[in-house]
Parts: structure tokens; sequence; C-alpha cells
């Protein structure tokens, strides 16, 4: 018998619990203004994913955020300058850091204002660990494994670690610490919730077969679960999503384990047990029903059964079937033709062959039907479907338990709660009643069961769907897209249906420090397609490319002796550029600066200055513009010598 069972204080723990309620509390009263988190509120895409839809944005920094926004401190927690600088841009923080984190920033801001050397064991990448180091002034020193350990020669220390490591890496690296003779305070900073969920993943995989870890690939508790779950059941396996379950693997095993990260919903752990209890089990199931059914006495309804005519009239055909009752066959359930009678056709002692429509007809008999065996040409037609791969079309009739039965003419098949949609459902009530397309999956005509998925026709018409517009691009097409999300390096842009990249020295002629400087999400842009690589997934787009290039038509637009006006983007000691438009930037000499001797140039500019400037020359082979302020002054102060100038030079 198959058990799935899962680890106990497995999903949510306190402190993203604590995160989620706080931001559902803040998307209550925003009325439609968005919320802002720093970096993913927690690890896990299917929630991350879900908050953007509904208005909760992740950004990378308060650079990003304008006075009056709103920012929620995720449960990993934030270091001290970070919520001193919201609170003087004036930036609303809800913070929702865990009450162990910030316990260790408690402790940490203590011990540094001490003189203690502040030691944190962790991933020092990890923002929980940036946070806590933030709290002492970013002077901790941050280890990982017993060898980093080693190497520290600083005494006096204070000891700290991150939520979510494993109590023997800190065991360890204290030992190390104690042989080398380090005078040190150790703070044991590993939640209560991550020991418990460690420790009953521990216990399950040693009395599992096989382990499923379930949880973000980002999550940090979630791949030490499995670390751990592999010490002690060596078939163990990291799901993130339902289409990483290793069914056919899983299907080997009769104990199974499940086990979840601290970021990990209650639904998809759900979902995980319920896909495998409905594929995994299957045949267990099947067999399990023809165990029953051949257990009890009398057929059921729908049974195809044989037996001997023991009498016919004209008005119904009595059959001995081996079994307490008699069927019985109505002249109504016989297909006649013409003036047949049932005489015409039947004999007693024949044997014949019907389906049950009735256990019971009132008399004690049980009603049966010739005309019910003709459904064997509509199993003719869901076989040869099935062989084909195609496409029917069925209805959906009754809920069971772990899915629903359909119907095709007078075939019904069951439909996995799981193949009802290539989303989660957890009940199937807006189901009934409704037609839907469907694949066989599986078909057993002999016991008269066929399996449907409706999930696999929806992703086959998605994946028509992405084809259609693979093919419609083409490298070096203009198309019109949307822009959904910036990264440091570039934004996305949405190409109705397909994303593509739009690096952010793609974007301008000139230099920018971040796409937002340019692009504002939901701007609708022309892009260019510069490459593409459908096999994995990835388009490169330009913007700058649907511009002309400044430098090939500078002549167009720019003569020496006009005044043009631009901004100061660069000083040095011999001059200042100024940048005219993106991508094209001339030199003002520091001779050519002003109609006086200077000798520091950030006396007379400052960066991000407009200024006025006569075109002196234009070098488009050397791509170089001359340009001088002094000379656009309308003034008629006297200038110094230029040979003042030149002396300098030499």
């Amino acid at each position: 018998m198959r058990t799935i069972k899962r680890a106990e204080n497995s999903g949510f723990c306190f402190g993203v619990r604590q995160a989620l309620n706080r931001t559902e509390e803040q998307l209550a009263i925003s009325n439609g203004k968005t919320i802002y988190t720093c970096g993913p509120l927690i690890h896990n895409r299917f929630v991350t994913d879900d908050l953007e839809r509904r208005g909760v944005k992740i950004i990378d920094g308060l650079y990003q955020l304008v006075e009056g926004d709103t920012v929620i401190v995720r449960s990993h927690g934030e270091p001290e300058h970070f919520l001193g600088e919201a609170t003087r841009r004036g930036i609303h923080v809800v913070d929702a850091t865990c009450p162990f984190v910030g316990k260790i920033h408690s402790l940490v801001n203590m011990a540094h204002g001490q003189g203690y050397q502040v030691v944190i064991i962790g991933d020092r990448s990890h923002p929980e660990v940036l946070g806590i180091s933030g709290w002492c002034q970013d002077t901790a020193m941050i280890v990982a494994t017993a060898q980093e350990a080693a190497e520290i020669k600083e005494d006096n220390l204070f000891v700290v670690c991150q939520t979510t490591i494993r109590k023997e890496l800190l065991d360890e690296i204290v030992d190390v610490f104690e042989s080398l003779g380090k005078k040190m305070i150790v703070q044991n900073t590993i939640c209560h919730a991550t020991r418990e969920r460690q420790n009953g993943c521990v216990k399950l995989a040693g009395e599992s077969e096989a382990m499923v870890i379930i949880g973000g690939r980002d999550s940090s508790n979630t791949r030490k679960l499995f670390e751990i779950s592999k010490n002690y059941c060596k078939n163990s396996y990291f799901v993130e999503k339902i289409e990483d379950l290793p069914l056919q693997q899983l299907s080997k095993y009769n104990k199974i384990g499940v086990a979840a990260g601290a970021s990990t919903p209650e639904c998809v752990i759900k979902e995980v047990i319920a896909t495998m209890s409905e594929n995994i089990t299957e045949m267990n199931m099947q067999d399990l029903m023809e165990d029953i059914e051949k257990s009890l006495r009398l057929p059921r309804v729908g049974e195809t059964v044989n037996g001997k005519v023991h009498q016919v009239t004209d008005k119904e055909i009595i059959v001995n079937m081996g079994c307490k009752k008699d069927g019985i066959i109505p002249k109504e359930e016989v297909t006649l033709e013409g003036d047949q009678k049932l005489t015409d056709l039947f004999n007693e002692g024949d044997e014949i062959q019907a389906k049950v429509i009735k256990t019971d007809d009132g008399d004690g008999g049980i009603l049966l039907s010739k005309k019910k065996l003709e459904v064997n040409e509509h199993w003719g037609e869901i076989v040869e479907a099935f062989e084909n791969k195609s496409i029917i079309n069925v209805k959906v009739v009754k809920q069971v338990n772990g899915g629903v039965i359909a119907a095709y003419k007078e075939v019904t098949g069951f439909i996995p709660m799981s193949q009802l949609s290539d989303r989660f459902v957890e009940k199937a009530d807006d189901f009934m009643g409704q037609d839907m397309d469907v694949k066989i999956t599986r078909v057993d005509q002999k016991r008269n069961r066929a399996v449907f998925s409706h999930k696999v026709v929806m992703a086959e018409e998605k994946q028509k769907k992405m084809e259609a517009i693979w093919n419609s691009l083409n490298v070096d097409d203009v198309v019109e897209g949307t822009v959904m999300r910036f990264t440091d390096y570039g934004a996305f842009i949405d190409l109705g249906g397909i994303d593509g990249l739009l690096h952010i020295s793609e974007i301008s002629w000139g230099k920018l420090r971040h796409p937002q400087e340019v692009l504002q999400i939901g701007d609708t842009v022309k892009v260019k397609i510069l490459s593409m690589n459908q096999e994995k997934g990835k388009i490169s787009l330009g913007l700058k490319q649907t511009q002309p290039e400044p430098w090939s038509i500078i002549n167009e637009k720019y003569q020496a002796g006009e005044i043009v006006e631009g901004r100061v983007v660069q000083i040095k000691e011999y001059g200042a550029f100024i940048e005219l438009e993106p991508g094209l930037d001339g030199l003002v000499h520091i001779s050519e600066v002003a109609n006086k001797r200077v000798t520091n140039i950030a006396e007379e500019l400052e960066i991000g200055q407009t200024v006025a400037a006569k075109i002196l020359e234009i070098d488009t082979e050397r791509k170089r513009i001359s340009l001088s302020i002094k000379q656009a002054m309308d003034t008629d102060e006297p200038m110094d010598d230029a040979d003042d100038y030149q002396d300098d030079e030499e």
C-alpha cells in the first residue's frame, strides 16, 4: 500500500506569514497605488508573481522610489541605513522583519557598540546576512565554512548565525574558534521553526523510501532541507513546481515523504501531494476497484454482462447471468427492424451479451439493454483518438473524489483535478456542465475506463500560440512592445506573449545609469530585433537602432559656427564635455570656458548644467566636436591672452 506522508512544520514560517499578512493589509488600503518591496518578498515565484499582478512591485533599491511611496521590509530585514534613508526621503516603511531576525539586529548593534568583532555564520550573499551586517556598520566578518573560520585572526568575537543554517555548521565553526583559543560570546540565533522543520525532515527522510522537497530554487532554507534529506534518504527530489515532479521515478516507491521550505504556500504543497496521489496511485486504485467489483454478488449499472437466454416472449428476454437475480431485456432495449419480433431473433439457451441499465426493474430483476452495447462504437472512436493523439469534446457531468467524470457520447471518462486546467484547481464546481476539449491519456476498454486531460490541450494551444509568435518575428524587424519590468542591466519588453530583453546599452545612443531614465513600466515602444534564439527562448532587442546614429546625420543638424545648447556631463582638468544629444558629446577646452583665465573648471561649470556653446569644428572622421562657451557669450569684455593657455599646455 503506497503512502504519502507530510513532514511536520512544513510550509510558511511565522516570519513569512507575517510579511504576507502585512502586505495584504497594505493592498487593502492602497486604493490601487503600487506598493514596493526591496527584492522578492519571499523566495517563491508562485507568490511573488501573484503579488505583482495585484500591485506589489519588486525594486532594487530606494533610489527607485519617491516621497510618499510605500515600501515593505521583507522578513529578511534591511540594514540600519536603509531605514534611515527611507525616513529622510519621506518614504513610508512597513517593517515586516521577522522577529527572530530583528532580535539579531539588536544583538549585533549592541555588540558592535561594546567593541566586539561581530562574526556572522551564513551565506554572505543572502539578504538576511547583508541586513544583519548593516546593523554593525558592515564591519561583520561572514563565514560559511570551518576553513573560513580558521582564517580569522581577530579575537573577542561575538558570534551569531543566519536563522536558516544547520545547527551542525554552527557547532563545527564554534569548535574551530575554541581550538584557536578565541575569546567569544556565541548566540545560537537559528530560528526554532527552522530547527523544527529540519528535525521533521530528518525524521521523515529516515522513514521514507523517497523524499520530495518543495520550495523555490532561490530559497536558502529549502536548499538546506534538500541537503538534509539527501543525507537520510538518497532518493530525494527538489521540486519547485508541479512540472518538476518525477512521477515515473516516484511510482517505484511505496513510502514517500514530503517536506517544504518556509516560503512554500500551502496550496502548492497540497497540489504536489494531490498530483502524486492522482497519478502515482491511480493503477493501485483501479486494481482495488476491480477487486471490489469482483467481490460484489450482483453486476452494477453500466457493466456489460454475459448470460444465457432463459425465456423469450414478445415483450422481453429473460437472461440467466449466474447470480441471484435474472436479467430482463425489454423489447424497447433491442434494435428490431420492420415487423421483427424478439422470438424471431432469440431462442432459449442462446448466449447473449447486454449492458446493465438498472439493478432492480421493480419486480426483482436486473434491467438490461442490447442497445447500450452500441456504445462500443463510441469506444472505438475513443481508442482511435487515443492512438492518433487527437482532440475530442466532452461534457463534465459529475464530481468524484480526486476529479470529475466527463461524457463523450455514451462513453464516460475520468479527468483528474490536476488535468482540468493549467492552473491549480481546488474545487471542480466551476467546471460542472462545461464542454471542453480534451486529449485521452489512458484507455482500458476492458474495464470501460478512460482518462482525459484538458490541461494537455491548453498546453498545446499555448505552445502553438508561442510558435506562431516566434514564426512571425525575424531579425531586423521593427516591432511594437510594452515595457513590463526593469533590471539594472535592461528592460523586458512584451512582444505579444513573448518577452524580449532590451539591454541598457541598446536603449540610447548616450550612456544611461538605469533604464528608467528613458522608459517607464507600461510604455509602448518600437524596438528592433537584434537576435533570436528560439531554443533558449531569448530575444535581444534594440531601441536606439530605430533612430539614426547621431554621427551619421551630424552634418544635417550641426554646422561649425552655430550656437547650440547642451548639458555638462563630464569635467576634466583640460576641459568639459557637453552632451548636445544622447550619443553626441563635444569638448570645451579650458581655454574656451570663459573670457578670463580659468585654472579650475569646476569653479565655472558643474555636472548637469545647461550651457550655450559655439561649434568651432566638427571632425567626422575622428568623431570629435570642438566647442567654445566664451565665444557664445554675448559680452564685450576683453579676452585674456590665449598665450597664457599655450604656456600652460607647454
